[in-house]
């Protein structure tokens, strides 16, 4: 038996041309129907976008956008998506721009391919605006963007030259606030699951922390080989950690991925009762973070009103009406669940 294969026909797309010679008018005519402050008769631009309608026409927005000098769209450039906390943010932040009417490029970066060559595939689309998001982005990148008039976001992250827009968690507030919440609890013993080296996030958690130990008059705690904001990288600095002759009696990490394994560690391969022998505090409050079987005690980043400051932040950019370049530190809350608790008799 033999089969047939049926093709569909493939319908050309229709252009601005197309749409202007059956109207029979100038291909600048329709060209301004679709420009709200364009000047054009009101019942020849209701005819223009009634046709236009009807044979499915959509103008162009990188063609619109060599015409108004403005794309509408935000680049988003994104590294670690496996951490729960960024996809979240994404959709959130994505929603928010495109109730602006604003088109959202999300370029992932990829190891096996170079950050310049990254970044000029998506400067090559002329973007208003590129956030920063989960990543670091070397100077000679965010150079790049000033170059081409591309303003830089970045989402809880910075950059150390202070010349980028950054809407961050105040991580170095948050870091001080577990060290208070631990030692109040009677501990003595601390120590830092680091995340990725050089995060702005895991640096300034890390800051904090160490310097409230510090100002406590607790002994400085210890801190692991920062690796990355990973389950797998939680569980080997916990395994440290516990295989030492006077092992901590909290833990503090750099985020809920890595306290979620520095937990399975401590439970499983130590049989080690969370909170009565270990106390474990995170940081973000993913909603992994809240189920049953974890019940973490962490810090709660404010992603609502750093979304909202970064889509205000975006927007201003995108109408050049912003300020200079500043970083807007929001603070966190710590939320407290049942993996902390008091030491020493102490309730």
């Amino acid at each position: 038996m033999t089969e047939v294969v049926l093709k569909q026909p493939h319908t050309p797309r229709i252009t601005v041309k197309d749409l202007a010679r059956q109207l029979g008018m100038s291909v600048s005519t329709v060209s301004r129907a679709f420009y709200e402050d364009a000047v054009i008769a009101p019942k020849t631009r209701a005819r223009i976008l009634a046709r236009a309608a009807e044979l499915g026409y959509q103008p162009n927005p990188l063609a619109r956008g060599l015409i108004t000098k403005s794309s509408r769209i935000v680049g988003i450039v994104v590294s670690d998506i496996t951490n729960p906390f960024y996809p979240e943010v994404l959709t959130r932040l994505t929603g928010k721009l495109q109730a602006l009417d604003l088109n959202v490029m999300l370029v992932v970066t990829d190891p096996k391919r170079s950050e310049d060559e990254t970044l000029r595939v998506l400067l090559s689309y002329h973007p208003d605006v590129v956030i920063i998001l989960a990543t670091t982005l070397s100077s000679a990148s965010s150079d790049a963007c000033r170059k081409v008039g591309t303003p830089v976001v970045f989402f809880n992250r910075y950059d150390a030259s202070q010349r980028s827009y950054a809407v961050t968690c105040d991580n170095e507030l948050g870091g001080r606030t577990v060290a208070d919440h631990l030692i109040d609890l009677g501990h003595r013993r601390l120590a830092y699951v680091a995340g990725l080296p050089n995060a702005s996030t895991n640096v300034d958690r890390w800051k904090g922390f160490h310097a409230r130990c510090l100002e406590r008059g607790v002994q400085a705690p210890l801190s692991s080989v920062g690796q990355e904001f990973s389950y797998a990288a939680g569980y080997a600095a916990a395994h440290g950690f516990l295989s030492s002759d006077e092992p901590p009696t909290a833990l503090f990490c750099a985020n809920d991925i890595l306290a979620i394994g520095a937990m399975d560690a401590a439970r499983r391969d130590f049989g080690l009762s969370i909170p009565d022998r270990l106390s474990v505090v995170g940081f973000d409050d993913i909603a992994m973070a809240s189920w049953p079987s974890h019940d973490l005690t962490t810090v709660g980043q404010p992603m609502e009103l750093m979304v909202e400051r970064t889509v205000d932040l975006t927007l201003s950019l995108s109408r050049n009406d912003a300020s200079q370049p500043a970083l807007q530190r929001i603070p966190g809350k710590l939320v407290e669940r049942s993996t902390t608790r008091a030491i020493d008799g102490r309730q």
